[in-house]
């Protein structure tokens, strides 16, 4: 999810990539933030489609005849991804539950 963020427009694939990924794991792993990592997941998903949408049609403002705040529709993509990024290193800092421990309080 880092690499992509170089360029928001073709990094957004690469983002794409990574935050699925870290859903899946999250998933397997049966995180505590596993639904908040999906629905960053799902935030990145919407607002990249609107990136593409908006794109194919033509782009914004200047000759395009579309204002400007229509930029508003891309903000799913950085919401979600500074919140996959926050809690997939929230995640990472999990202590592992241990299996096999003899401290059995």
């Amino acid at each position: 999810m880092i690499l992509g963020i170089i360029d928001p427009l073709e990094g957004s694939i690469v983002i794409l990539v990574g935050s699925l990924l870290t859903v899946v794991a999250s998933w397997l792993a049966g995180s505590p933030y596993f639904k908040i990592i999906f629905w960053s997941f799902i935030l990145i998903v919407i607002g990249v489609s609107a990136l593409f949408g908006v794109s194919a049609a033509g782009g914004i403002g200047g000759n395009t005849g579309r204002p400007m705040w229509l930029m508003v529709v891309f903000f799913p993509y950085p919401l979600g991804w500074i919140i996959g990024i926050t809690y997939s290193v929230k995640q990472l800092r999990l202590k592992p539950l241990e299996e096999n421990s003899d401290n059995v309080e």
